[in-house]
């Protein structure tokens, strides 16, 4: 049987629900239009529509390495997170001990401990992969900017298509980035779990709220404001 207490699933369905409820607000609600990777997401395409203007492109292929190696940074950390998830489940015994030594109220069993290790190593493992993703994605955009030709030498119906096709993949490659990011810092609270079930939900519920008022009230999101329609 699964050791968790009462206790414990309503503090982790309370996790998943306000997860399942941000990705919701921010990505398929009507607010979403508010959302600062939406409005960064037309920025994109100004980018892009002002890349055939510039005959050399060196800087938007800087600009995409910049972004490749920060993709890079966040894949390597989930790496070295994953590889300490492990390193939990290998210190089960220390745990219980320390755990058992500690005057805060914590309640935990050898088997719940690993369960909630093996819950934090998933989360690691997805923002992994949506992180390597992204990676490639924006290598796809530099490919793209490589193509993109020249006013000159393309149609108009041609220009507009090289045009959509390099803004969709690189706001493709920034959503899979967000969704990575996303993964982090909702793994935050996953360490209130080890130590109590309320902690897991008071940290989920300012996890939340947090990133609830930087997509949609903090002073980078009213800047991303200017110049869209």
């Amino acid at each position: 049987m699964i050791p968790f207490s009462s206790f414990d699933i309503i503090a982790l369905l309370w996790y998943l629900l306000f997860w399942a409820a941000f990705t919701y607000l921010v990505d398929y609600s009507p607010l979403k239009k508010h959302n600062i990777s939406v409005l960064m997401a037309a920025h994109r395409y100004r980018w892009m529509r002002s890349l055939p203007k510039r005959e050399f492109r060196m800087i938007d292929t800087a600009i995409i390495t910049g972004l490749q190696n920060g993709t890079a940074f966040f894949a390597s950390t989930a790496l070295l997170a994953i590889g300490a998830g492990f390193a939990m489940l290998n210190a089960t015994d220390i745990a219980m001990k320390v755990a058992n030594d500690l005057s805060l109220p914590i309640e935990t069993s050898p088997e719940l401990w690993e369960i909630k290790a093996i819950i934090l190593i998933c989360i690691y493992v997805y923002a992994f992969f949506k992180f390597g993703w992204a990676y490639r994605l924006f290598n796809y955009t530099s490919i793209l900017i490589g193509a993109f030709p020249y006013p000159d030498d393309a149609t108009e119906e041609e220009l507009d298509r090289a045009i959509k096709q390099a803004a969709e993949m690189n706001t493709l490659a920034g959503h899979h980035f967000t969704l990575g990011l996303r993964a982090f810092f909702f793994s935050a609270p996953m360490f209130g779990w080890f130590i109590h079930p309320l902690l897991f939900m008071i940290a989920s519920t300012i996890v939340t709220a947090v990133l609830i008022r930087r997509h949609f009230f903090s002073r980078p999101q009213l800047i991303s404001q200017l110049f869209v329609k």
